[in-house]
């Protein structure tokens, strides 16, 4: 039993090592690699900016007022809000700030993924289906760069590009340690995973807000029929089975607001991670399928596969079969009973520590690298990289959790104003 023990121990240990280790290259390129550069001389193309908003009437005036002092021509953007079985007076604000305002009212298809497809179909009624080139995407709750959009379409304009993710930043990075920890966690994803997948011609992979979608895209796909809990995850995994190019404009900034409170934050995250439960049961032999393609494309596959694999739950269901070896052993003498309690707390305790000290190298790497594009105080910023451990480890239970219940769609609250001095200061 006990060699049974230190042999799963050694598996694990050899599993996630291998599966895992392209990550470490990711860590290098992201560091002192050069992202790619967008056209400088790209020909101005036309775009439709969607927000999908409930209930958001106190921010969604701010992201309207950044997206109209945008440094591109106003005639070339155009924005659309769908507000989504709204109770407050999200389409009146939205209307005054001059957006065109949609509102839909189902209380059947719920989520962001049936707005958007709502929205897209009410655009191509009004406009045509042809009328813009690409469509942007962002929350309600984000504050976007004046240089965002002719940045994108900088990028957009090498023509290889069936969508484009952002550099996504956070408008209250240190509010507290679950600000932090969402913060770190996206500048990783931007500036260690998406810059790197672009440099080497790998696909990025879409994350909730600040990224565009080619129209062609959406005409393949008769609007927008990515429908799961993790609408944009499900949509990364289909454009690398595909073969579709997802790329990173790092040189285009969105300021995203965090959620404040444990509760919203343990909503918000089970049901990100039901989305990816959902995702790996539908999508994992396609991915499969796709790895054996070879080259940059089965590549993509295996990254994708990889960032939605239910490590956690492989990680507790090794663990499980640990403690059931332990009661089966309580027939046994004692001095075994002991013997194997203690490996098994071995086990455990390594397991943890190993994990917390690769998130917490990550959190430190990130935090480093990121200094000067974070907002807070020094202090503050030297905390947060030891909380991020923490934060991070907080996802067990919840993936355990979202495993066995039911999960629902639930609106995020949001309420982090900024004035137009300060949003200057920032953009």
């Amino acid at each position: 039993m006990l060699r049974f023990l230190q042999t799963l121990q050694f598996v694990l240990f050899v599993f996630f090592s291998v599966a895992y280790a392209y990550q470490l290259f990711y860590l290098v390129a992201g560091l002192i690699g050069r992202g790619k550069r967008g056209c400088q001389d790209a020909s101005l193309g036309r775009y439709a900016v969607m927000i999908a908003a409930r209930n958001e009437e106190v921010v969604i005036a701010d992201l309207i007022h950044s997206l109209k002092r945008q440094n591109y021509p106003g005639k070339l953007l155009d924005i659309y809000v769908v507000a989504d079985n709204c109770t407050d007076d999200t389409a009146r604000v939205a209307r005054q700030a001059g957006a065109t305002v949609f509102e839909r009212f189902n209380k059947v298809q719920v989520g962001k993924g049936y707005a958007m497809d709502y929205l897209l179909k009410a655009i191509a009624e009004q406009k045509g289906d042809d009328y813009y080139d690409a469509y942007m995407v962002f929350d309600a709750d984000n504050i976007v760069d004046p240089n965002f959009v002719s940045e994108m379409n900088k990028m957009f304009a090498h023509g290889e590009y069936a969508a484009l993710t952002s550099y996504r930043n956070s408008k209250n990075f240190c509010d507290n340690w679950i600000t932090a920890g969402y913060a770190l966690w996206f500048l990783r994803e931007a500036r260690l995973l998406n810059k790197p997948r672009a440099q080497m011609g790998v696909n990025c992979a879409v994350s909730g807000t600040g990224f565009l979608i080619s129209a062609e895209v959406i005409r393949e796909d008769g609007g927008w029929p990515y429908h799961l809990l993790t609408e944009d995850i499900e949509f990364s995994v289909v454009c690398a089975t595909l073969g579709r190019k997802i790329g990173y404009c790092g040189t285009a900034v969105v300021y995203d607001e965090q959620p404040t409170e444990f509760r919203q934050s343990w909503d918000q995250r089970m049901r990100w991670s039901k989305g990816f439960y959902q995702i790996d049961a539908k999508y994992t032999g396609t991915l499969v399928r796709g790895i054996g393609r070879g080259g940059r494309k089965g590549f993509s596959c295996y990254d994708m596969l990889m960032t939605v694999a239910p490590s956690n739950l492989i990680t507790l269901g090794a663990l499980a079969v640990g403690l059931l070896i332990c009661f089966a052993c309580f027939s046994q003498p004692t001095f075994i009973v002991y013997r194997v309690m203690r490996m098994m707390l071995r086990i455990l305790l390594m397991t943890v520590k190993g994990i917390s000290m690769s998130l917490f190298l990550f959190g430190a790497v990130t935090m480093a690298a990121e200094w000067k594009n974070i907002e807070g105080s020094t202090a503050k910023k030297i905390l947060y990289t030891f909380t991020f451990p923490f934060f991070m480890l907080t996802y067990i239970p919840i993936s355990v959790v979202a495993l066995l219940q039911k999960v629902e769609w639930k609106p995020i609250r949001h309420g982090v104003t900024v004035s137009r001095e300060k949003k200057r200061e920032r953009i």
